[in-house]
């Protein structure tokens, strides 16, 4: 791929872990959303068994984030670091109209290398 753009996350042989959140958020143009986003991709990319992150959002305001792990005792701890806990609770409280939280076991993959 072409340097620069967007690209699929590269992610070992399975199986891995993989956390999809999916959201509507509320209409809501705070500053404070997109830096607080930002902040838990550079935090989740600094635990141990993070693997990747892809996302979007469509103009509607739903929204897929997919976070990949070594396993899912990785994903599990994730969830408890407390800075992402008090994120999880600012969405509840002011960023999401509703969402849903899927964990899977990657079984299989498929693509171009």
């Amino acid at each position: 791929m072409t340097s620069g753009r967007p690209a699929p996350t590269r992610t070992p042989e399975p199986p891995y872990t993989a956390v999809i959140f999916t959201s509507v958020r509320v209409q809501d143009d705070s500053p404070d959303y997109s830096t607080t986003a930002a902040r838990m991709e550079t935090l989740a990319a600094e635990q141990p068994g993070y693997l990747g992150i892809e996302s979007a959002r469509g103009a509607a305001g739903l929204g897929i984030t997919v976070s990949y792990w070594t396993d899912a005792a990785s994903a599990r701890a994730w969830k408890q670091v407390a800075e992402h806990r008090l994120a999880q609770q600012r969405g509840r409280e002011q960023w999401y109209e509703t969402y849903r939280v899927r964990v899977a076991t990657v079984e299989r993959e498929y693509g171009p290398r």
